[in-house]
């Protein structure tokens, strides 16, 4: 009888120290390394990224995508890399929407919450079974295609602003 393969890579116990600690530089990196002068608020790199028309959303995504994979890694199970995966969106879709969105990347920390999650789920694991491979590529996947929906978004609304644009200028030119 053959021996039944892992679902997924785990992390070795001795390796999940350096691996949290490079994910929890990451999260500061992401959602707190830098504070706003004279205040004590901080923010990172992600909603800055986020700024970048088309491809910002999408590369934030993907940088908070691999917190998610490192959680697999470390044998989180599939309901905490759902939770993970939906604070993963929540921060993409409404972070798309101009201006508010925007406001809101400033405030909703993504991959802070993530790494609280992963923490938790360390701290005190339970006896489910880790996810296995196909739910792991199920959740890239999805995270994937929720990237390329935030470029399409950006581009889509780009070209209806400069339509709107181009039509707001015949009116003011007369024509």
């Amino acid at each position: 009888m053959s021996e039944i393969p892992p679902s997924y890579p785990i992390i070795e116990p001795d390796v999940r120290v350096p691996t949290l600690r490079r994910l929890r530089q990451l999260s500061h990196l992401l959602d707190r390394a830098i504070t706003v002068p004279g205040t004590q608020v901080r923010v990172g790199l992600d909603p800055i990224i986020g700024l970048i028309p088309v491809g910002g959303d999408f590369l934030g995504v993907m940088l908070s995508a691999y917190i998610v994979l490192e959680a697999a890694r470390l044998g989180a199970p599939g309901a905490t890399l759902s939770r993970m995966m939906i604070n993963i969106i929540l921060d993409g879709l409404v972070g798309a929407i101009p201006i508010a969105g925007d406001l809101f990347d400033f405030a909703w920390k993504a991959n802070e919450r993530n790494v609280k999650l992963l923490e938790d789920h360390l701290r005190s694991p339970s006896h489910r079974k880790s996810a296995d491979k196909w739910f792991v590529f199920g959740v890239f996947i999805v995270l994937f295609i929720v990237a390329i929906a935030l470029v399409a978004f950006t581009v889509m609304f780009i070209r209806l602003l400069g339509s709107l644009l181009v039509m707001l200028q015949g009116l003011l030119s007369g024509g």
